[in-house]
C-alpha cells in the first residue's frame, strides 16, 4: 500500500510539473505552489500513517492477546487443579468455577515403614514400604487468591465465552491419559481492527509472535498443559513470582 501511495505521488507530480510549464500561465503558478504543498503535506501524512499502521496494530494486538492470555491461564489452573482432586478435567466452565469455591487439595505426607516380607523357606526380608498419609485439606479457592476466576471464561473484548474441549489419549498402549483445550480465534480478539493486518496475524509462524490461527492452551492431540504463546507474555508472571 505504502509503494502504491509513494507512485502515484511521483505520476502525480511528474503530471503537474508538465502541465505547469506546458499549460498554465506564470500568473498561476503560485495557486499550483500552494496546491503542490497541500498535496506533499496529504502523501506525507498518508505514508506515515501506513508505515505508524502496523506498529499501532502490534501495541493493540499485545494488549488484547495479553488479557486473553491471563484468563486460559486462570482456566488452565483450574483444570489441573481439578485433575488433581478428581483425576480428570472437566468441559463445563461453571462447574470448575464452582469446584474452586467448594473443593479441597488432599495434603498428603509420605513416610517409610519398616515390614517384614517372607521370601520362602522360612526365610524373612527386611522392606521399607513407603505410606501416603492425609494429614490435612487446604480449600482450592486459597491457590486462586487475587485471580479473577468468577470471570475466567469471558474471552475479554467480546460479549463470547472460552469454550473447553476434554478427551483421552493413549499415551503408551493400553494407558489412556485425560487431556483438555480452550482456543480461540484470533480474529474474534482483534475484531474491529486493520483486516489485513488480521490476516497476515493468523499466518503468524512462530517467534516472538504466537503461531498460527488460534490462541490456545492444552492439547487433544497430546498430553501437555501448556499455552501456545511466546514467553514474552509469561514476564509479568515471573516478576511477579520473583517478588
Amino acid at each position: 500500500m505504502t509503494f502504491l501511495i509513494i507512485l502515484a505521488a511521483i505520476v502525480v507530480t511528474g503530471f503537474l510539473a508538465y502541465a505547469i510549464v506546458n499549460f498554465i500561465p506564470r500568473k498561476l503558478h503560485w495557486i499550483i505552489s500552494i496546491v503542490l504543498i497541500a498535496l506533499a503535506a496529504f502523501l506525507i501524512y498518508k505514508i506515515n500513517f501506513e508505515i505508524q499502521k502496523p506498529v499501532q496494530f502490534n501495541k493493540e494486538k499485545k494488549v488484547k492477546y495479553a488479557a486473553v492470555i491471563k484468563n486460559l491461564k486462570i482456566l488452565r489452573d483450574a483444570e489441573v487443579a481439578h485433575k488433581k482432586v478428581t483425576g480428570k478435567y472437566t468441559a463445563n466452565g461453571e462447574d470448575l468455577i464452582k469446584f474452586i469455591d467448594t473443593a479441597k487439595f488432599a495434603l498428603t505426607q509420605t513416610r517409610n515403614v519398616p515390614k517384614t516380607i517372607h521370601v520362602g523357606g522360612g526365610i524373612t526380608k527386611e522392606i521399607e514400604e513407603r505410606v501416603v498419609d492425609t494429614i490435612g485439606y487446604e480449600d482450592v479457592k486459597t491457590q486462586f487468591l487475587g485471580l479473577d476466576y468468577k470471570n475466567m471464561l469471558t474471552i475479554p473484548g467480546t460479549n463470547q465465552k472460552f469454550k473447553i474441549e476434554i478427551g483421552e489419549i493413549e499415551k503408551i498402549a493400553g494407558l489412556k491419559a485425560p487431556v483438555f483445550e480452550i482456543k480461540v480465534d484470533k480474529a474474534l480478539i482483534l475484531k474491529g481492527m486493520d483486516q489485513n493486518l488480521i490476516n497476515q496475524e493468523r499466518e503468524a509462524i512462530g517467534g516472538e509472535e504466537i503461531r498460527g490461527e488460534f490462541i490456545s492452551v492444552g492439547s487433544l492431540g497430546e498430553v501437555s498443559e501448556d499455552g501456545n504463546w511466546p514467553p514474552f507474555y509469561d514476564k509479568g508472571d515471573n516478576q511477579n513470582n520473583d517478588e
